[in-house]
């Protein structure tokens, strides 16, 4: 997070966004506070996975778009798990 120049405060407001688009685009039906944790460790799973094929997204649209990638991606495994 840091590494993306991305202070905390600024992280949750851009979880949050992510969380919701996230939401929005997979249909889900989750609280506030939920799509701000999936925004923000969604971004954290998301720059990880990104870095190992080498992709680096940086800044404030990166995180975004990180959070959005990673978010999706954990709705999809905990839907999975439910089934």
């Amino acid at each position: 997070m840091e590494d993306a120049g991305v202070g905390w405060i600024a992280a949750i407001i851009i979880g949050g966004v992510a969380g919701w688009l996230a939401e929005m685009f997979m249909k889900s039906n989750m609280g506030v506070l939920m799509n701000i944790v999936l925004g923000i460790v969604g971004a954290a799973v998301a720059n990880l996975l990104l870095g190992l094929i080498g992709v680096s997204l940086g800044g404030w649209i990166g995180y975004l778009i990180a959070g959005f990638i990673g978010a999706c991606v954990l709705i999809a495994l905990a839907r999975a798990i439910r089934r």
